[in-house]
């Protein structure tokens, strides 16, 4: 029996070569719909996402934990109003984008491991025992698939809090608040596809190689060829759209609580992220309705 090692290799390539092909040929239901449950599931992921922006910085436990209170009389007021619901919010930036964070990356967790599910449905074939085994292979990487998308989050969230500063973002003023929206976005963008697809390496074996063509094409080239990746690099791009678009009320001279450094941005990212996930899912019912039409022309064409 060879070993796991050995047996992921051609799993991995096998599953690379197999998402170049997918749009090639008349997509099954599985590629869009794994299971009949990713239409509520999406609906779920954003439900969840926008209740985590808008209530879980509500709570007070980590402003207890940090010992930071700010009075609401200082923030809002006649020349500075704001809505009684916002107050919450921008009591303090940094423990709102705290929260924010720690609700996206157990969201995140869960969201890449349904994910992966779906990626697995499409790249195991063969016989059904065939199957079993490596599906049983694909779930006993999990620990290691999900600690090195860990670390390669945190890894690209410094390389975006670097990125934010050359921006214009703060680097010593509000430091915090500038690393806790880079981290918001290596969340929502980063940690999904090296759970699903593993993280590229400098490798030069084949499966590395293609690995590191399968990330340049879908974050640099922004080329899609199949729904699971569509459902994956749409929600990431509008992330960061979303945070782009979320920047510009902080340059209007309002002096509004909600515009301080970095609340825009950072709902923003949120919104990109749930406005990119309906618009892949989207695309892929449209998709999914004319290749059903084409399969049933051809089946009328048949004699």
């Amino acid at each position: 029996m060879k070993s796991s090692k050995e047996s992921n290799k051609p799993l991995q390539g096998k599953s690379l070569s197999s998402q170049t092909t997918q749009d090639s040929t008349l997509a099954s239901p599985v590629e869009v719909l794994p299971g009949n449950s990713y239409i509520p599931v999406v609906g779920v992921h954003a439900t969840l996402l926008l209740f985590n922006a808008l209530f879980l910085p509500r709570t007070t436990f980590m402003q207890d934990l940090t010992g930071v209170r700010v009075d609401p009389s200082q923030l809002s007021s006649l020349d500075r109003p704001q809505h009684p619901f916002l107050e919450p919010l921008t009591l303090n930036p940094l423990t709102t984008i705290a929260y924010v964070c720690l609700g996206a990356a157990a969201l995140q967790t869960w969201w890449a491991g349904y994910m992966r599910e779906w990626w697995s449905l499409t790249v195991i074939a063969g016989s059904e025992n065939e199957k079993r085994i490596e599906k049983a292979m694909v779930d006993g990487q999990k620990i290691r698939a999900f600690t090195s998308a860990w670390i390669m989050t945190l890894a690209v969230s410094f390389v975006i809090h670097v990125s934010l500063f050359l921006f214009g973002a703060p680097l010593i003023w509000h430091a915090s608040r500038t690393y806790g929206l880079a981290l918001l976005l290596s969340i929502l963008s980063v940690y999904t596809p090296a759970f699903v697809f593993g993280p590229p390496d400098l490798g030069s074996s084949t499966p590395s190689l293609l690995k590191r063509l399968l990330w340049v094409r879908l974050f640099a080239e922004i080329s899609v060829r199949s729904p699971l990746e569509r459902a994956i690099v749409y929600p990431a791009v509008g992330s960061f759209l979303g945070a782009w678009f979320g920047t510009m009320p902080i340059a209007l001279d309002w002096d509004r609580p909600w515009q301080a450094w970095p609340l825009t941005p950072t709902y923003g990212a949120i919104g990109g992220y749930i406005i990119g996930s309906l618009l892949s899912l989207i695309v892929n019912a449209v998709r999914q309705f004319i290749l059903e039409q084409k399969r049933l022309q051809q089946d009328k064409k048949r004699p």
